[in-house]
C-alpha cells in the first residue's frame, strides 16, 4: 500500500495557537496510509528577490521539506480580514525563483479555526486565491470555518463527537483528493 506524507503548515506561531491544538487533534482522523510532517515556518527569513540565486539554509531545506510530499494542508487564522503575513511569506519564499515552485501541482486543503462562527472565512477566501495562482489544485469542498468552542476537542486530545462527523468527511474528502493527484 502506497504512504502518502502531507505537509501541514500552520499559519500561526502561538506556541498555544488554537489552530495549532485543532491540528493535533484533527490529523488523528487521517487514515492509517496518511502520515503528515507539521512543517515549521518561524525560522523562514522574509522573502527578498536579491537572495533568490543564493537561498540560506532554511529555506533549502523547506523547500526540500516541501517537494517530498504528496499534498499541502494549510490550517490557518484570520489576520485583519486575510492570511497572516508569515504565511504569505512561507508562500513567496516556496514560489521562488520563476519557474521552480515548490507548490505547483500539490494538491492542498484549506482550513482554519476562529473563536467566531466564520472568522476565517476571509483568510481562508484570500488563500485560496493566491494557491490558484500557485497551481495547487484546492479541495474546494466541504469548506472548514471552524469554531472554537466548548467540545471541539475533547479532554484527550480527540475531536469531538459534535464535530466528528464534519471532519472525518472533510478528512475523507480531502485523502481521497490527493490520491487522485499523487503519483
Amino acid at each position: 500500500m502506497k504512504q502518502y506524507t502531507i505537509a501541514v503548515i500552520i499559519g500561526s506561531l502561538r506556541k498555544d495557537s488554537i489552530n495549532r491544538q485543532f491540528t493535533e487533534a484533527f490529523l488523528k482522523l487521517a487514515p492509517a496510509d496518511f502520515s503528515f510532517n507539521q512543517v515549521k515556518i518561524g525560522d523562514l527569513p522574509f522573502y527578498n528577490q536579491d537572495e533568490e540565486g543564493n537561498p540560506g539554509k532554511a529555506i533549502l531545506e523547506f523547500k526540500e521539506e516541501i517537494q517530498k510530499t504528496d499534498g499541502v494542508i494549510f490550517v490557518t487564522p484570520e489576520y485583519n480580514r486575510s492570511i497572516p503575513g508569515v504565511l504569505k511569506n512561507t508562500l513567496d519564499i516556496g514560489s521562488r525563483p520563476y519557474g521552480k515552485s515548490v507548490w505547483a501541482g500539490k494538491p492542498a486543503g484549506v482550513l482554519g479555526v476562529s473563536n467566531g462562527s466564520i472568522g476565517t472565512a476571509v483568510a481562508q477566501q484570500h488563500l485560496r486565491n493566491i494557491l490558484a495562482f500557485l497551481d495547487m489544485p484546492t479541495l474546494a469542498q466541504p469548506e472548514g470555518y471552524i469554531q472554537m468552542k466548548e467540545g471541539l476537542i475533547d479532554s484527550r486530545g480527540n475531536i469531538g463527537e459534535a464535530s466528528r462527523q464534519f471532519l472525518q468527511n472533510w478528512m475523507d474528502r480531502y485523502t481521497a483528493w490527493v490520491k487522485r493527484f499523487a503519483q
